[in-house]
């Protein structure tokens, strides 16, 4: 009697195109490794390109420990605009002049933010409340009331200062909204902003440097992508193992 072929299991370290939701990868490799048990520790927006962590088969199981992890992105600001997404993603709602700041203005208000705090999700997110996504909600123009949640911004550094843009290094826990980060700074400077570009660029001791583009991983055969998965216990913190 024929043993059923034995499925795969790690942690698969992909670079997330833009134009692919996280949901779009996972199904990309579905259809690679033929396999249904496949998931991610930690979702990108659409627009937001970089390390996302592939869980692949009994992996799936170790979830909620790499969710957890810090990460590390970047990313550039644009000044005076401000959109119903927060990001480039939405409709410009407002337009407004910038202000003639200097680097260190805005890295003096960058300072405000840093450290532990409470933020509000944005209406356009995945959260559900009531059992219906917020941006399901956004959509009808309707308002939800939303429970601020405890972040932390471990640093937030300027990269490039070139208005109205800005480029930007950013160390922050799980569940950070970076978008609403940029524009809860354009509203400090007084002018609005979005988030133009993300990248999220390390989770913990991964890198992007470390990963795949999935055009990588559809040219490689299936052995030697089983050669690049990570073994759960090596992904976790320590504590876990």
């Amino acid at each position: 009697m024929l043993m059923p072929p034995r499925e795969m299991e790690g942690v698969l370290l992909v670079d997330k195109p833009g134009d692919h939701t996280s949901h779009d990868v996972v199904a990309r490799l579905r259809g690679k490794l033929k396999m249904r048990r496949i998931g991610h520790a930690g979702t990108l927006d659409p627009m937001a390109t970089g390390l996302l962590i592939i869980l692949v088969g009994k992996a799936t199981s170790v979830s909620q420990y790499l969710i957890s992890l810090d990460k590390e992105y970047e990313g550039t600001i644009e000044l005076g605009k401000v959109t119903d997404t927060q990001d480039a993603d939405g409709e410009v709602m407002e337009t407004r002049p910038i202000p003639p700041l200097t680097e260190t203005d805005v890295q003096a208000a960058i300072k405000t933010f840093l450290g532990d705090q409470y933020q509000t999700p944005p209406m356009y997110s995945a959260i559900k409340i009531a059992g219906v996504p917020l941006y399901k909600s956004a959509r009808k123009g309707e308002e939800i009331v939303r429970e601020p949640r405890f972040i932390r911004v471990m640093s937030w550094d300027i990269l490039r200062f070139a208005p109205p843009q800005i480029d930007f290094r950013l160390r922050c826990t799980k569940g950070t909204y970076v978008r609403t980060l940029a524009h809860d700074l354009g509203q400090k400077l007084g002018c609005g902003a979005h988030l133009s570009a993300l990248r999220r660029t390390a989770t913990d001791k991964f890198n992007v440097a470390q990963a795949l583009t999935l055009d990588q991983l559809q040219a490689l055969s299936l052995p030697e992508i089983e050669k690049r998965l990570i073994p759960a216990r090596d992904a976790v913190p320590s504590f876990v193992r």
